[in-house]
């Protein structure tokens, strides 16, 4: 599966963004799929995933309330609806698909990826 992000923009602290990530291929629906981020001069990071099925998600602590991750197999598309934003929410944001079962989060288990979007949060 090829992944394409879209979405990112620069917004006020408390607003919203929705990404979107399309995947090509008929293979997208054998795929669990994560939203990673990486913060300016720091180390990418796990925001959410969902199974393939849609049935299971997970969230990291700090956008758990906030972000809701979904997805349309019929379109191919992977979403991200960011909410109430916060300017600790920068950073380039990237798709990415993974058949590792067990829920995993480590970016290691995640190929391929999508190329980044930036989200710029600003005060």
């Amino acid at each position: 599966v090829q992944l394409q992000a879209s979405g990112g923009g620069e917004v006020q602290a408390g607003g919203s963004l929705t990404l979107s990530c399309a995947g090509s291929g008929r293979s997208f629906i054998n795929h669990h799929m994560g939203w990673f981020r990486q913060p300016p001069g720091k180390e990418r990071e796990f925001v959410a995933r969902i199974s393939r099925n849609a049935a299971a998600t997970r969230y990291a602590d700090s956008v758990k309330g906030r972000f809701t991750i979904s997805r349309t197999n019929t379109k191919n598309t992977l979403y991200l609806q960011m909410n109430n934003l916060k300017p600790g929410d920068t950073a380039v944001y990237y798709c990415a698909a993974t058949t590792v079962v067990g829920g995993t989060t480590d970016p290691h288990d995640f190929y391929p990826w999508g190329q980044g979007t930036l989200v710029t949060v600003s005060s």
